[in-house]
């Protein structure tokens, strides 16, 4: 028999991800005979006048019955002759696109649906990506419902065109595309004789052989849990083995403190035992004394890098938005650590795969963003070891789980100490982003100055009126802008030569800084500051400023 695989059906919503699955175990005689009959009762008030609905096999809930779609993630297990199975089960809707990315962190291979009649969606593209991101290198696309086609292979070669340029585009090389008709039952469980021109196998046989490579991580790492401490006379640390193999006599090493200690004893629940291996729940005693506690790892033979600034993939999936400055509750491995998203550096186009730069997140999008924690955590890029470069951001005002991604780049605490200080790094620390806020009224600007101080916001207020010089009006605000503030400026709307002045701060180099007026003799000036924008609160100002602007203020998501 092969391996256990754990795999994961996902797709756009009304793809047939239930229906397929349920017949998969209606096929393989894999209900008790109380459920097979209950299937069949709740059948003849479905939706499929009187036929055997499959997805009730899996959607349980009353409200996923009523609506006909699948809301939570429903696990199941099941053997066949060949091999062990556990499937998750996960919604289309885009709604519940964190249900899904829950699914998608325990599979090692993937299962998307795709409606033979509709083709690839946008939905199909977010969570091939999810699955991509999240690890998953083996993919299989049912292209579903090939009944309503008329089983014609013109479609499906069209939809496999599409479903290629898609890979392509992700760099996914291990990828099955298989034409199934899950209500019929047609190359599920046994090859079809309406779609004979395709020479493959059917869905079932085809996971029963795949072959999953595992992912080969350098050397032993083990992530402390718990520290047991039964008596005054033992101490020993548990957690899982996550890569390779630790035995008594073996040297392992403490971070993040780098202290080093032989292993005395190992015991993988209550009993003693030579080795332990990757996968085991394990207990280590050492020879010596070491402080050791929840968040440290034990070590050997693996390169392991300490750091606090990272940059990683982000999936949003909580409903107000993200913007740059927020403080998280991070957990990476058992640590949990406070951390600030310092930079979003741009967002992925689910379509196309283009990165795009907007000024903040939405729920389901994916981003690269920079993390900085409040203290050096062991950690690492998600391709060398995996539960060191998984992670969630929980919000630290109502403990909800808002984020999920994978480390992808590491920046080196003692290099960023030799960085000379920069504009970003000042407006960073103080936990804000220097937006300029145009006011109609110096009332106006001094109630959104108050709004914003209140809220433990930086900020300062420049008036300006047609007297004061241009140059020396922008000098001022670029001084604030580049230490860090938000500043509120009081500008009557139909000053169109100062607004233009202050719209080149907000889209030059942050490499410089705008020349003071006596060194422009009067003339316009490069304005050279760091990345922000203007926030336009005026009367008949953009509707994205305002929702902007509250939100900062507001600081708790809506």
């Amino acid at each position: 028999m092969n391996s256990l695989l754990k795999f994961i059906t996902c797709g756009s919503v009304d793809d047939g991800k239930s229906t397929l699955i349920g017949h998969i175990l209606y096929d393989t005689k894999l209900l008790y005979a109380d459920q097979e009959k209950a299937l069949e009762l709740d059948s003849r008030v479905g939706s499929r006048g009187g036929k055997i609905d499959y997805s009730l096999l899996l959607d349980g809930l009353m409200a996923e019955r009523e609506q006909g779609i699948t809301i939570d993630v429903a696990y199941r297990y099941f053997t066949t002759e060949k091999r062990s199975f556990i499937v998750a089960d996960t919604p289309g809707h885009e709604e519940y696109t964190r249900n899904m990315a829950v699914g998608a962190s325990f599979a090692d291979l993937a299962v998307i649906l795709i409606d033979a009649s509709k083709g690839v969606l946008a939905q199909t593209r977010r969570h091939t990506r999810i699955c991509s991101f999240m690890g998953i290198r083996q993919f299989v696309f049912a292209v579903n419902k090939m009944d309503l086609t008329g089983y014609s292979r013109e479609i499906f070669e069209s939809i496999s065109g599409q479903v290629r340029d898609l890979c392509g585009n992700l760099g996914l090389e291990k990828v099955q595309i298989i034409p199934v008709s899950a209500t019929e039952g047609e190359n599920v469980t046994r090859r079809s004789v309406l779609m004979d021109w395709y020479a493959g196998p059917p869905l079932l046989e085809w996971l029963e052989t795949v072959q999953v490579d595992g992912f080969a991580e350098e050397g032993f790492y083990m992530p402390v849990q718990r520290v047991c401490r039964p008596d005054h006379t033992f101490r020993g640390f548990q957690g899982q083995i996550e890569a390779g193999s630790i035995s008594a006599g073996d040297l392992i090493t403490v971070l993040p403190g780098g202290e080093q200690a032989p292993v005395e004893a190992v015991y993988v629940g209550c009993k003693e035992v030579k080795e332990a291996v990757q996968g085991q729940p394990a207990m280590l005693r050492l020879a010596r004394e070491v402080d050791i506690s929840r968040g440290c790892v034990l070590v050997k033979d693996a390169d392991v890098p300490v750091a606090s600034v990272f940059d990683a993939t982000l999936l949003w999936m909580y409903s107000g938005i993200l913007m740059s400055g927020r403080d998280f509750l991070a957990k990476i491995g058992t640590r949990l650590v406070p951390c600030k998203v310092s930079e979003s550096l741009y967002t992925v186009d689910v379509n196309t795969g283009e990165q795009r730069h907007p000024v903040f997140m939405q729920k389901n999008e994916i981003a690269r963003c920079r993390l900085e924690l409040s203290s050096p955590v062991v950690l690492d890029r998600f391709s060398g070891h995996r539960t060191l470069g998984e992670l969630i951001l929980i919000d630290r005002v109502t403990n909800a789980t808002v984020a999920c991604g994978v480390i992808e780049e590491i920046h080196g605490s003692e290099e960023n100490k030799k960085e000379h200080v920069t504009p970003q790094m000042r407006a960073r620390k103080l936990g804000q982003t220097p937006y300029i806020i145009l006011a109609e009224t110096p009332e106006a600007a001094a109630g959104f100055e108050t709004e914003l101080i209140t809220q433990g916001l930086h900020t300062m207020t420049v008036l300006f009126t047609q007297e004061r010089e241009i140059d020396k009006a922008v000098f001022a605000v670029d001084i604030l802008r580049q230490a860090g503030l938000i500043t509120v400026v009081a500008c009557p709307q139909g000053q169109t030569e100062f607004e233009e002045r202050l719209r080149e701060l907000t889209s030059a180099s942050p490499a410089g800084r705008t020349p003071a007026p006596d060194e422009t003799a009067g003339t316009a000036g490069a304005a050279v500051s760091p990345a922000g924008r203007i926030l336009d609160l005026r009367p008949g100002g953009p509707e994205e400023d305002r929702l902007m602007y509250e939100n900062t203020v507001n600081y708790v998501f809506s």
